[in-house]
């Protein structure tokens, strides 16, 4: 049985390592074992932070082009690998091949922004600002951060994580979910190819034990979290408790809003994706979507039924599938009860994707696709997030009603509006109390030089994710005021705070 272990520096393996304690990797296409991988304990993440401190000053003191080197180095490695770690994450994962590099491609577009980290981390600077006097400002690296990844996205968010804050001269270790943890260790070898010292980026692999002691570490001085909304609410309080920065990313139930005047087969295409995409295994998925108006919702839902009856769930390596299985045994049963809750709650279950069987894979993660109508806003299964191949239709009377129940709603990651109607779209967009919005874009995840971010229980912390908000969580500012003094014997230099008088 093959173990993945721990990327720590200077070496990790089963037998040295601190606690023995392992976890099952599965292959969620046939429901059977694959791996397992070790979890370790605070004894080992003392290891890697001592590897870290001791790796840091130096990366640190490396000119930024040097630093921005390595990242288009390691931007070389991963898409010369793209193949190899795409197959390796489909297998731990479940995604579909496509999805698998559409995930790496994602990621990498953030390492593509931290190639131009040199010109990121210039400061401000006054000349004159009193009488001989000028001051400036410097971006300054934390030192040694820290990024608990979750299983969905194990190349795209670790990525997001490392590549800023690493160009940014810090340290980073990385613990990834220990459901899909072989490339997050694959990209760290990577990174030591691409010319990181020793040091700079290691993976940890653990459960809450490890969780809580990169929290409560003192020589760490920012996490990174993207997960379920309590353990991101969690993570938040407990950081910052300790004196971290800390961004923790949390749930999300994004809603598509469908104008009368919506172009229904465009949007049946995108929900096809935006909703079962990935199985659905996705924060910015569009589980939600409310047609304005009931003749809108009749004609969405007779164009929905044939679309959702042509996806193909398949193997993830099957070309043709849309989708894959889920992560695992635990989570498809998760997907299956909230189905059963809608039913229970008065929802309309128009399509059952229950029972689903894949032939030669029975044992398999699989579930079909579930179409929900009325579903309204007092439900359970409305206000949580299923995280699954689920789409639930909540009928809206007007607009107001359309703005209001993501705006109402505890998540508030991303929302989108399908529309002709430009003014519809403007005044949707300012109303709207929500982190992300698309105007006939379905997913609105931003390009890597903005920033992702949602609201209220979708994220707590002030700083978003990558981008210039990533810069700035991963570095605190110094500011120097200066000057320097000709040395006049007759004392004119006195030394005046400069004010705005």
């Amino acid at each position: 049985m093959r173990v993945i272990d721990h990327m720590v520096a200077g070496g990790q393996t089963a037998t040295d390592a601190a606690s023995t304690r392992q976890g099952d990797v599965f292959d969620p296409n046939s429901g059977q074992v694959q791996a397992r991988v070790m979890l370790g304990d605070a004894a080992l993440l003392e290891r890697a932070v001592a590897a870290a401190q001791a790796a840091q000053p130096g990366w640190a003191a490396t000119n930024p082009q040097r630093r921005a080197r390595v990242m288009f180095r390691f931007k070389e490695l991963v898409e010369q690998n793209m193949d190899a770690l795409a197959h390796l994450l489909s297998s731990e994962h479940g995604k579909v091949i496509a999805d698998a590099k559409g995930d790496i491609q994602r990621g990498l577009e953030v390492i593509e922004f931290a190639c131009g980290i040199p010109h990121a981390l210039k400061g401000e600077y006054t000349q004159g600002a009193g009488p001989g006097i000028d001051v400036y400002s410097m971006r300054m690296p934390l030192g040694i951060g820290a990024g608990i990844t979750p299983f969905n996205f194990p190349a795209m968010i670790p990525m997001w994580m490392f590549g800023v804050a690493i160009a940014c001269g810090n340290a980073f270790i990385l613990k990834p979910s220990e459901r899909d943890p072989s490339v997050p260790v694959r990209l760290a070898e990577l990174m030591r190819e691409a010319g990181a010292p020793e040091g700079i980026l290691q993976v940890v692999h653990g459960d809450k034990a490890m969780v809580d002691a990169i929290l409560d570490h003192p020589a760490i001085g920012a996490v990174s979290f993207v997960g379920s909304s309590d353990i991101a609410h969690y993570v938040y309080r407990r950081g910052v408790e300790a004196g971290k920065r800390v961004q923790a990313m949390g749930g999300a139930k994004n809603h598509g809003i469908v104008m009368p005047d919506a172009d229904l087969d465009q949007v049946v295409a995108d929900l096809s994706g935006a909703a079962f995409g990935s199985a659905g295994e996705r924060c910015m998925a569009l589980p939600v979507v409310v047609p304005v108006g009931d003749k809108t919702a009749d004609a969405l839902r007779e164009k929905l039924i044939p679309a959702i009856d042509a996806l193909r769930v398949g193997v993830s390596t099957d070309a043709q599938a849309h989708y894959g299985p889920v992560v695992n045994a635990a989570h498809k049963r998760r997907v299956e009860d909230w189905i059963q809750t809608g039913v229970d709650e008065g929802a309309e279950l128009v399509v059952d994707g229950r029972g689903f069987k894949l032939q030669g894979y029975e044992e398999g993660f699989f579930i079909g696709p579930s179409l929900f109508d009325r579903v309204t806003p007092q439900m359970q299964s409305y206000k949580e997030e299923i995280f699954g191949p689920v789409l639930q239709i909540v009928r809206a009377p007007d607009f107001e009603t359309a703005v209001r129940l993501p705006s109402e709603h505890q998540y508030g990651n991303g929302v989108a509006i399908f529309t002709r109607n430009g003014h519809a779209a403007r005044e949707f967009a300012a109303r709207v109390e929500v982190g992300m919005v698309g105007i006939n874009v379905p997913i609105p995840v931003p390009v890597a030089y903005h920033s992702f971010g949602g609201w209220k229980r979708s994220a707590f912390g002030d700083v978003n994710q990558h981008g210039m908000e990533g810069v700035r969580f991963w570095t605190k500012v110094k500011t120097v005021t200066q000057r320097w003094p000709d040395g006049s014997p007759d004392g004119s230099n006195t030394f005046v705070i400069p004010t705005m008088a």
